[in-house]
């Protein structure tokens, strides 16, 4: 089960362990959306990426997947505007216990949570849901259409 620590952060020490949450990755979700370039800030290929994640996609994921995470209301440096609501939020991960070796085998660098990240997002129930709901919309457009036309023969 995920957990999620709810802590402040304090000023860098070098003597922090991995286990430390300063030590611990930061995703944005600039760093996996599809609309952003690598110069906006993606760090995946643009194939494996997600079309505009939220936080809170992310927190999901992370938290389903089992890693220790927290959440802080942060924005990306990079974002346009910083004030969008829609932008902020970043998702610290623990990657490593205490004495260096990952915590979980699955996800032994940063580029493979990105990764994972990348694949498991579309998969969720409330992206496929807002995917299909457009199409049966527009057949009963098309269906309404043309009853309306029956209509006047």
């Amino acid at each position: 089960m995920a957990q999620s620590v709810p802590q402040q952060a304090r000023p860098w020490n070098p003597s922090f362990t991995h286990a430390d949450r300063e030590r611990w990755i930061c995703v944005y979700p600039a760093y996996i959306n599809s609309r952003k370039s690598v110069n906006q800030g993606r760090r995946i290929p643009k194939e494996k990426a997600v079309d505009n994640p939220s936080y809170t996609e992310i927190r999901d994921v992370c938290s389903a997947a089992g890693m220790v995470l927290g959440v802080e209301n942060k924005t990306y440096p990079r974002e346009l505007d910083p004030r969008d609501m829609k932008m902020r939020g970043r998702i610290r991960v623990q990657l490593k216990k205490e004495d260096g070796t990952p915590m979980m085998d699955q996800f032994p660098t940063r580029q493979s949570v990105y990764l994972y990240l990348g694949e498991t997002i579309p998969k969720l129930k409330s992206r496929s849901q807002t995917q299909s709901a457009p199409q049966s919309s527009t057949q009963q457009t098309q269906g309404s259409k043309s009853q309306k036309k029956k209509g006047r023969r």
